[in-house]
């Protein structure tokens, strides 16, 4: 099969397309013929050695999610059939013709939607529920703070929120990427090129601060996060692209009784994955299926062109999912 291996660490030029073994499917396995995988930043980090698969992953084929059909079957396997359209979460190697998946880790594509949207899905909204609803309690009536709202986890965090019945608002270091979220977007956009926001929090939301935020930028942002928080406020840190190291106010924390969950699908064992895949086909396709929720796309490469798929995705100019064609 065709598939891109990180030839040594370094920048997009490392990638290569090159023929690797088929891999074929164990006890409880499914192998998927991939049609489309989605770029997430730990692909860029992995590429650049600073982010290794867990053990059982392809450790230099990325790809970190899928949308296909199933391909074969191991034995035991009775969840799916060869053309069953599928997509989910994996550990490693989606930037490759073929994948090995356990059966339970692998959801139906919501009906109505093409391959291409299916794979924008599982990544973004598997880690927006997980943390939103899992971590962070988030229910119906309470307020939202969605940091990166146009990455591809921030813009379905936005969509489960108001789906949810929450009052979104979402910050952004661009006005054009909330243009472009459109109706996909917060309630409340707020931009925010100097990573300064608490104030305008408090008086969105009358002083009072949101009971619930996704941080997906750390650094920062986290004690200005915190700040905006509500007595009993969770914040649920996802991502550290502003820095892993932050300076706290711990007196806010304690006088506010505030909750602070990290959280991280990749490195969980088959067990939780499992319960992430459960969730996504009980939780989320449904929502789907009736037009609540819709994946954000912002680009697509095909998977020869996967060094320029990193660059673009490293620009931050994008607004959602960029996704990689694998499929003829």
């Amino acid at each position: 099969m065709k598939a891109i291996v990180i030839a040594r660490p370094g920048g997009p030029e490392v990638l290569e397309l090159r023929d690797v073994p088929d891999p074929e499917p164990g006890p409880g396995q499914i192998r998927v013929a991939v049609g489309w995988t989605a770029l997430n930043r730990a692909d860029l980090l992995q590429r650049a050695g600073h982010y290794p698969a867990p053990p059982g992953a392809p450790r230099d084929i990325p790809g970190l999610e899928y949308a296909g059909t199933v391909d074969a079957i191991g034995p035991g396997v009775t969840r799916w059939s060869p053309g069953d359209p599928v997509m989910g979460l994996t550990a490693g190697g989606s930037y490759a013709e073929y994948l090995v998946v356990h059966e339970r880790e692998a959801a139906p594509v919501p009906r109505g939607l093409a391959p291409e949207q299916a794979a924008a899905i599982p990544e973004a909204f598997v880690t927006a529920y997980d943390a939103l609803v899992t971590r962070g309690r988030l229910a119906c009536g309470d307020t939202l703070l969605v940091h990166a709202v146009a990455s591809g986890v921030g813009s379905a965090a936005a969509q489960i929120g108001v789906a949810l019945g929450a009052t979104v608002l979402g910050t952004t270091r661009s006005a054009d990427k909330l243009e472009k979220l459109g109706p996909r977007g917060p309630h409340r956009g707020l931009v925010v090129p100097d990573g300064a926001f608490s104030s305008r929090v408090r008086e969105l939301t009358a002083g009072r601060g949101v009971d619930v935020v996704l941080e997906l930028v750390g650094g920062a942002y986290v004690a200005e996060s915190l700040a905006s928080c509500a007595p009993r406020g969770r914040l649920v840190l996802v991502g550290l692209t502003g820095g892993a190291s932050a300076s706290l106010e711990l007196g806010l924390v304690l006088r506010q009784r505030l909750e602070i969950h990290g959280t991280v699908l990749r490195s969980r064992p088959l067990e939780e994955k499992i319960e992430a895949a459960q969730a996504l086909e009980r939780r989320l396709v449904p929502l789907f299926e009736r037009g609540l929720l819709a994946p954000v796309v912002d680009a697509s490469y095909p998977l020869a062109e996967a060094a320029e798929a990193h660059r673009y995705l490293a620009s931050n100019a994008s607004t959602g999912k960029v996704l990689l064609r694998v499929g003829k």
